[in-house]
């Protein structure tokens, strides 16, 4: 009986042996992935909170250097995929004013990072390339768990071709994509970004020219509705507003007005996206100082 019970612990030595000579790296892997997924939940909180946006955009390159580290090891996670997107897409933001071509680049990486998430869907899978039609039929096959990925391909989309279709014209040619994106969006969850499909497609009908399917009316009712979702404490729609609704009318007056809230907002009006407003009223004070310019 000796002889077997140290037979048996032998066996289970060895065999721990080999795991840890053949799978340690695989283990260390995993571990750091679950590491990064944690960093990725609470960093973004710590992110979203941050009140000093020059910092953040000092920091941005660090972050997305170390998230293309760990989607080197898991390079389908939905979960890094996500976040890599949106930082991404922060990024190209910040960056869109001064250097479009740099900008564009960071959006399309955003966008392709999106794509890798919804594309484990094969349905929308076989609609890539395919007819704006097919591509509009494959995004029924979404659901509402999938909007945080729809979400960050449209606002990706949108900022790729707003910074890249002075180049490439063809780049254009997503915007049917990107209407039938903004309408299953709508449907899934209008709420989420605190109703950031509104002021998306609000942005979308005051930039765009009546001839080429802009619509005024449409972009009041979804202003109206952002305002309503985030109770107009997430500035970065009240910026929106003044920059492409307001401006479009040519009321000088509601322009310089919603501006002047987005800057008289108190600092704590929305904790939870301290960054964001204060983006937003760096932005406001900037248009302010155009105003004579735009009026």
């Amino acid at each position: 009986m000796r002889g077997i019970r140290v037979a048996r612990r032998n066996v289970l030595l060895g065999t721990a042996l080999m795991f840890l000579m053949t799978g340690c790296t695989s283990f260390k892997e995993n571990m750091m992935v679950n590491t990064a997924k944690l960093m990725g939940k609470h960093g973004k909180s710590v992110v979203n909170r941050y009140p000093d946006p020059e910092q953040m955009r000092a920091a941005m390159p660090v972050m997305i250097i170390q998230s293309d580290m760990f989607l080197e090891m898991a390079p389908n996670d939905p979960e890094l995929l996500l976040s890599a997107s949106e930082l991404n897409g922060g990024y190209a933001m910040f960056l869109q004013e001064t250097d479009k071509k740099r900008s564009a680049a960071y959006y399309e990486k955003a966008k392709n990072y999106a794509l890798r998430i919804l594309t484990r869907n094969e349905t929308f899978q076989e609609a890539l390339g395919q007819s704006d039609e097919e591509y509009q039929e494959a995004l029924l096959s979404f659901d509402k768990e999938d909007v945080p990925a729809l979400f960050a391909l449209l606002s990706a989309t949108l900022g790729w071709i707003s910074t890249s279709s002075a180049d490439n014209p063809a780049a254009l040619l997503d915007l049917p994509k990107v209407e039938a994106i903004m309408d299953r969006i709508m449907v899934l969850d209008d709420t989420y970004r605190y109703g950031g499909v509104h002021a998306v497609m609000a942005t979308y009908h005051s930039a765009r020219p009546v001839m080429f399917g802009g619509n005024l009316e449409k972009a009041k009712f979804h202003f109206e509705e952002a305002f309503r979702i985030s109770e107009r404490k997430y500035l970065m729609w009240l910026v929106f507003y003044a920059k492409y609704y307001a401006f479009s009318i040519q009321d000088r007056d509601l322009f310089v007005g919603t501006l002047q809230e987005v800057l008289d907002a108190p600092g704590n009006l929305l904790p939870e996206q301290n960054l964001a407003n204060e983006i937003a009223k760096t932005k406001a004070a900037e248009l302010l100082e155009q105003v004579d310019d735009q009026f």
